[in-house]
């Protein structure tokens, strides 16, 4: 794995007392090992499952400054986030992140006056820096999303967001605390906390198995839905510092291409997206509070028929029609703990420090990921005696010399332009071994384009230790509806010759 085998970094973690040890390696606990290796700490990344396998790996897939959050009166949240979307789209992931135009639809009788729209917009691409701030007619917003349902449409605001990729996303930043020289570990559980003189010194980590103690200066706990289950490792009768909602999401086929997507208004807080992602339709999400196992997040047929219920608002029927849904995935919003609806709670995130001196980071946006890393870095300058970290954004793996890149010619274009979205200038480290095996540029499914090199990559740079890990989230084959058990033995045949080979 990027130079290391997983026996390796397990000998690594057990040898080494670290700086920091960060549990969880969604997309907050990747980010903050990423900036915390690349300011000069030695840094251990562990999470229980796969990297971003939890919530990180089921948003909704955009890098936005939060519409709907200027209705809720906070500003600050929807600037900062405007902020980090220029950031990553430039800088930090341009081969990810992609600007996109978003229309919101005002029918008549709807939540929203035209006027009122029209106010909002302006702040909001104001705050976006953009100049995409007006109102279109039925026309024009037919012409950007063609099946969009015109009857009664009065008129459709237009404004730019980004969408993303947000589990390559995740991984991209542990592979860049790895180049930093971080050691990262999945399927490793942190079971226990160590203290020494009354400071938490550590954790004990149960892995394949196996149990070891890790030795930290300073330990971080980034496990998202998780992350009161950690503190009541130190503190068993510890309270509920956050509450959850799960947000579930279904995926279609989308017979025509999208010029921009939708957002939806279902009243006059909540909205709903309709956005076309890799040749798909991504419709979403659902806000239901979740207080059961985090781990038990499904989604049910009646998140479903909400979903296609509400998207219909704008999309006719046979758009939306439940034959066409290829897959379905729910994740967890972990949101501060507090009363009132969870549609209506501040999208903030919540530091606290446990007795023991441990930092617990929880909530938060994904678009807001490398600001909530760099403010968890703040906390602990006083714990590793650093100097603020440097805030300048820098790029991931893959970010760079885009414009540079040649790929082998024979390529089809829908695999080319899959493999530019997904791995950026590192695409031509992924197809290298094609060289050689010309095998690994078969498709792995007639029906999409991702390709046999891309889980021989998953296994030798990107930690993948199954199937799921490549179907859900280093591919996109789940999301297309291509995960059947056939594939799913393919791609186990494939990681058990890369690791034979490794």
């Amino acid at each position: 794995m990027i130079g290391h085998s997983r026996a390796d970094t397990l000998a690594e973690l057990s040898r080494r007392r670290f700086d920091l040890l960060v549990v969880g390696a969604g997309i907050i606990g990747a980010g903050v090992a990423a900036h915390a290796s690349r300011a000069g700490l030695a840094v251990a990344l562990v999470d229980k499952g796969d990297f971003g396998g939890a919530t990180s790996s089921s948003s909704s897939k955009l890098i936005h400054g939060g519409l709907r959050y200027l209705r809720l009166g906070d500003v600050r949240l929807v600037r900062e986030a405007h902020h980090e979307r220029r950031v990553l789209a430039k800088v930090v992931a341009p081969h990810l992140v992609h600007r996109t135009p978003f229309l919101l639809p005002l029918y008549r009788g709807g939540p929203y006056r035209p006027a009122f729209v029209q106010s909002g917009i302006v702040l909001y691409s104001a705050l976006a820096r953009s100049r995409i701030n007006w109102l279109v007619g039925p026309r024009e917003a037919g012409e950007l999303v063609p099946p969009l349902r015109l009857d009664g449409l009065r008129s459709c605001a237009l404004y730019a967001d980004a969408t993303t990729n947000d589990a390559r996303l995740c991984l991209e930043n542990v592979r860049a605390a790895v180049e930093a020289g971080a050691c990262a570990l999945n399927d490793a559980e942190v079971i226990g906390l160590h203290t020494s003189n009354g400071r938490i010194s550590g954790a004990e980590v149960c892995v394949d198995g196996e149990e070891i103690a890790v030795q930290a200066r300073a330990v971080v706990n980034a496990a998202g839905p998780w992350v009161d289950h950690v503190r009541r490792l130190e503190v068993p009768r510890a309270g509920s510092s956050v509450r959850l909602s799960k947000g579930a999401h279904v995926l279609l086929t989308l017979d025509e291409g999208w010029a921009a997507a939708l957002t939806i208004a279902q009243d006059d807080v909540r909205v709903t997206f309709a956005v076309p992602w890799h040749d798909m339709l991504l419709l979403g999400t659902t806000d239901a509070e979740h207080s059961c196992d985090p781990g038990a997040v499904t989604v049910t047929s009646a998140d479903v028929e909400q979903i296609l219920d509400e998207a219909s608002v704008a999309l006719p029927a046979d758009v939306v029609a439940r034959d066409r849904v290829t897959a379905a995935y729910a994740g967890l919003r972990v949101l501060p703990a507090g009363a009132g609806e969870s549609v209506s709670a501040r999208r903030e995130t919540v530091f606290t420090r446990s007795p023991g001196g441990m930092l617990n980071v929880a909530g938060g946006k994904l678009t807001t990921y490398r600001r909530i890393a760099l403010q968890a870095l703040d906390r602990l300058q006083a714990d590793m005696g650093m100097r603020r970290p440097d805030r300048r954004p820098w790029p991931l793996p893959g970010a760079v010399g885009l414009d540079r890149m040649v790929l082998p010619k024979g390529l089809e274009p829908d695999v080319r332009a899959h493999l530019l979205h997904l791995y950026g200038s590192l695409a031509v480290e992924v197809l290298a071994p094609a060289a050689e095996d010309p095998s690994l540029l078969e498709r792995l499914h007639p029906d999409g384009p991702d390709i046999v090199a891309e889980v021989r990559y998953a296994a030798t740079h990107e930690w993948a230790r199954s199937a799921d890990d490549v179907l859900h989230r280093r591919t996109t084959c789940f999301y297309r509806g291509l995960a059947d058990d056939a594939l799913r033995a393919r791609v186990e045949r494939v990681l058990a010759s890369a690791f034979v080979e490794g």
